[in-house]
């Protein structure tokens, strides 16, 4: 039997959606990961809700709030028998009110086991404890903002005002994000609530305010607003002409792509909204999921503790000794994972973010003329990741409302590699009476590449005349080219660390780091594409090949005296005489004492085998050359004369194959692969 990894905490209503079978179907759901939990655990729930439903009896306060205010004591004893004693390692929650918030807060302090709420909407806290957090069912407005602020820098639009639609709208979270880099600018904050009302009080007050901000803000920032009244507030603008044509529209707020419409909005609005709309059942199943995976971490350092309730009497606990709860509460705030609801984690150790990802989209022309909404990209993990690699410019408007797109402002890297890029030294005036003026900063660093390319651009250029150059060469011409015919300008500058870009230390280095890190959006150089730069990086189809081509000298075809003799190693020519002296040897042993040899002794024998008989026998048969030899007469002999025949067919053979080989691998050369052929690594 498992763990039970999850209880569900009483409260005094629930939410329209059961949690009892959002409960079980989640169970259900995590139990069938394969690898979740370890040593073959599983995940049990057990409920404590208002209606009694499970193996545990009823919270005392789940029917009313008196007894536990009145006799919190007892309140904490009854806890403890029916939570801690059952072996529950978390409580899920579905609070409704402040009041049962504090409720839980008290538990999980006293009990020192981990609460997990899930809310509809996030309770403000002042004091933050680390076992308790609580999940928002709502969309979070600093994913909002986030977003937009994304939008905001990914342009370089940093001169901004804003537009309210809600007098009290938060846009905390989006003015912190601004004032925390001194690029962005706030304009003015245009509260339209009052005025919605009147179709001639709002066109009054927004002529009013639209033309005093046409001049200082490039960018009008939209909160607050729906779609009903976004769509009014451009039907007046436009109806009365006093919509400035070099303003860019963002609608703040996360939109539902169902509910987007064309009608009475403007060329170039940009807008976004979730990939995917979470249900109920969905934050249920990662609150869980959560817990689980917080526990199989735990579980695979400190079994014992993790497993095993460490508190036994919640009115006699000891302070100096962990509990299970607050061992389990510290994976719990370092657990993250991509959830059903978005990404999951924990910020500032009492909020369980659930942070989904944005789709991006902007009003165009499709191409018969109408107007449609594009999707752009989208929002990942706090970066946008474009579908088509460059982001269109907002279309620009004049009085007949035809399209006419601002040019895009890239920063471009390179490296020198002669013939593709060269550099000379700027002229006394620091100019570039030829070439592309570039900046050689010595540093990777994006924040002093921001302050130079500023300063360059400024009227009081003041740039050091040492980190200009002139760069000029095959790939700048193609640059400049690429420019005119896509109709952008750019800043050029030398990469800091002189590197193409390889995987060291756990980053990128050198035009590959640039890139992924925002520093440049382009590289333009001698870029070699291999396998591991094409996973991070997106590489054009290639305006330069080369190819390799490798030398390799031929053996000498004159074969020196000795060369029969390469077939077979010394040792084995040595081997073969060897057994050859020592087979004769035996061969004239045996005869003379064999009486039917031919010896003087032998059966009237007129002839004499002697040992010079024995080496011609031996030498005839392994040369394999007919010879006018002296058989042996004895069986003993001409066995072994059989045998040593035996002996000299194997090594004719091999020997003859082997010369063979040597002979064609004289006629041959080296034949490589290439540069990575193992016979030229070794």
């Amino acid at each position: 039997r498992g763990r039970r990894a999850g209880g569900g905490g009483g409260t005094q209503a629930r939410p329209p959606p059961s949690p009892r079978d959002a409960l079980l179907l989640a169970v259900a759901n995590l139990n069938g990961v394969p690898g979740l939990l370890p040593y073959n655990l599983s995940l049990e729930v057990v409920m404590a809700i208002e209606a009694g439903l499970g193996d545990l009896p009823l919270f005392p306060f789940s029917s009313a709030s008196a007894s536990w205010s009145n006799d919190p004591v007892s309140f904490l004893q009854s806890l403890c028998h029916t939570v801690v004693v059952q072996g529950v390692s978390a409580i899920l929650a579905f609070p409704q009110s402040r009041g049962e918030m504090l409720e839980l807060d008290f538990i999980s302090a006293a009990l020192r086991i981990p609460v997990v709420s899930i809310v509809l909407g996030e309770f403000p806290r002042r004091s933050l404890n680390p076992l308790h957090l609580q999940m928002s069912l709502e969309s979070s407005l600093s994913s909002d903002a986030d977003v937009t602020f994304s939008i905001l820098a990914m342009n370089n639009w940093y001169n901004f005002s804003l537009m309210l639609c809600q007098e009290e709208w938060n846009i905390t979270d989006f003015l912190f994000l601004t004032q925390q880099s001194s690029k962005f600018h706030l304009g003015s904050i245009i509260n339209i609530t009052a005025n919605l009302t009147s179709t001639s009080d709002l066109l009054n007050y927004l002529q009013f305010y639209l033309e005093n901000i046409k001049d200082t803000t490039s960018t009008m920032v939209m909160f607050g607003c729906d779609m009903e009244k976004t769509r009014r507030i451009f039907e007046i603008t436009t109806q009365f002409g006093v919509m400035p044509p070099e303003l860019h529209w963002i609608i703040g707020d996360s939109q539902n792509v169902e509910e987007l419409r064309t009608e009475g909005l403007p060329l170039g609005l940009i807008a976004h909204g979730k990939t995917t709309q979470s249900v109920f059942e969905h934050y249920v199943q990662d609150a869980m999921e959560l817990v689980a995976r917080a526990m199989a971490a735990a579980t695979m350092i400190q079994p014992e503790l993790a497993l095993i309730p460490s508190t036994m009497n919640c009115m006699d606990t000891d302070e100096r000794n962990i509990t299970s709860g607050q061992y389990l509460s510290k994976f719990l705030a370092n657990t993250t994972f991509d959830g059903l609801s978005g990404h999951i984690k924990v910020k500032g150790s009492s909020i369980v973010s659930s942070e989904n990802n944005f789709f991006i989209w902007n009003l165009q022309h499709d191409p018969v003329g109408n107007l449609m909404w594009t999707r752009l990209g989208s929002w990942q993990e706090g970066k946008i990741i474009m579908d088509y690699g460059i982001w269109p410019e907002q279309a620009q408007r004049h009085k007949s409302h035809l399209q006419h797109p601002t040019r895009l402002h890239l920063r471009v890297v390179t490296l020198i590699e002669h013939p593709f890029v060269f550099t000379r030294d700027v002229d006394d005036e620091g100019l570039c009476p030829a070439g592309q003026l570039c900046l050689d900063p010595l540093t990777n660093d994006s924040g002093v590449l921001d302050n130079l390319f500023e300063t360059l651009q400024g009227g009081n250029d003041t740039v050091p005349i040492e980190l200009k150059k002139c760069c000029y060469g095959y790939c700048i011409d193609l640059l400049e080219k690429l420019a005119e015919d896509m109709n952008f300008d750019f800043d050029l500058y030398i990469v800091g660390d002189g590197k193409y870009g390889a995987w060291k230390n756990g980053h990128w280095t050198g035009l590959v780091g640039d890139l992924l890190a925002g520093t440049a959006h382009m590289a333009v150089t001698s870029f070699s594409i291999n396998t591991a730069r094409s996973q991070v990086i997106d590489f054009t189809s290639p305006f330069f090949s080369t190819s390799l081509g490798i030398l390799v000298r031929t053996k000498d075809t004159a074969a020196p005296i000795g060369a029969f003799m390469w077939p077979l190693h010394w040792t084995m020519w040595l081997g073969i005489f060897v057994a050859l002296h020592i087979t004769a040897i035996f061969l004239t042993f045996y005869e003379w004492k064999s009486p039917f040899g031919m010896t003087p002794k032998g059966r009237n024998r007129n002839k004499v085998f002697s040992f010079s008989s024995a080496l011609n026998v031996c030498y005839s048969i392994l040369f394999g050359r007919t010879a006018a030899i002296k058989p042996p007469k004895c069986w003993t002999g001409r066995f072994l004369m059989n045998l040593w025949a035996i002996f000299c067919l194997f090594c004719l053979s091999t020997y003859t194959a082997n010369l063979a080989a040597v002979m064609v691998g004289e006629k041959i050369y080296e034949e490589l692969s290439g540069i990575h052929d193992p016979k030229v690594k070794h």
